[in-house]
């Protein structure tokens, strides 16, 4: 197993009372390459406040998922092509992104994690899934897809749930004829399980080659707007044309049906920026 990522809270509501604290992991280990798995595993630390002592660690379990090969064998690896330089980007193949996204949504408990993957298509993937924790708090597989529409990369994802439930998923974007770029696409909670029917939109197009280093970002990154727990906000990296570092993006979308809790009017309350609305093609 390669990599622990601690579930991170979406949302207002809490867990229940006493529940442990949730962590993944990607299968195989690249340095004795192994590189391939048909697992997610989990563990999960429990903590006693009044006797440290008693504080547990359980794990890992075994969550069977579809076979899943690391894209492009790991890290540290020249891997997405770039147009204009035989520099490859690495796409830290070998483990689970951030987030891995903990939302309750009424009494329904969601975990969604995400990586990268090869694809069938011939280029990266976004391997993604949602699990639900059951009564004995055990982690359930809900529903799993692999977004790879063409032979493009799409790879370094973070995903986010929003309060109506919908998943939203950042990712980057690239290999030739396409400098490194951001984009995203989403689901509706009420859409066919496995998949992520909001069509593919831009954040931000790359529009130059990063020659100087392998190494593209260390993550990207999603958060729920507290303002309204609709909006997710996504980071990313780009370059512009004729620059030898990155800059950064910052953008903003919300899903339909997604509506904000009511509240009482404040005064001199500054509104949220406007957010791109997905929309199905």
């Amino acid at each position: 197993m390669n990599f622990l990522n601690n579930v991170d809270l979406d949302g207002q509501t809490l867990p229940p009372p006493g529940a442990p604290n949730v962590m993944l992991a990607a299968g195989g280990t690249q340095l004795r390459k192994d590189v391939d798995d048909d697992g997610i595993y989990a563990w999960t630390f429990k903590v006693d406040w009044k006797d440290p002592s008693k504080t547990k660690v359980t794990g890992p379990v075994k969550i069977p998922v579809a076979p899943y090969h690391y894209l492009c064998d790991g890290q540290l690896t020249s891997c997405v092509p770039q147009p204009g330089t035989d520099r490859r980007l690495d796409a830290q193949g070998d483990k689970l992104m951030a987030r891995v996204v903990y939302r309750r949504v009424g009494t329904r408990e969601s975990i969604v994690a995400v990586h990268s993957v090869n694809t069938a298509a011939g280029a990266g993937g976004v391997r993604w899934y949602e699990f639900r924790v059951g009564a004995r708090r055990q982690l359930q597989l809900f529903q799993q897809g692999t977004y790879a529409p063409d032979s493009s990369y799409r790879w370094m994802a973070s995903p986010a749930m929003d309060r109506a439930g919908n998943i939203g998923i950042g990712y980057s974007f690239g290999g030739t004829p396409h400098f490194a770029g951001q984009r995203f696409a989403a689901r509706l909670a009420t859409d066919p399980k496995g998949m992520l029917t909001l069509r593919e939109a831009v954040l931000v197009e790359g529009a130059g080659a990063q020659a100087n280093t392998l190494r593209w970002e260390d993550y990207t990154q999603t958060a729920m707007d507290p303002s309204d727990d609709c909006t997710i906000w996504y980071v990313g990296d780009y370059l512009r044309a004729g620059d030898a570092n990155y800059s950064t993006r910052i953008g903003a979308f919300r899903l339909p049906g997604c509506r904000p809790p009511k509240a009482p009017a404040r005064r001199n309350a500054r509104p949220t920026p406007p957010a791109t609305t997905v929309k199905r093609p």
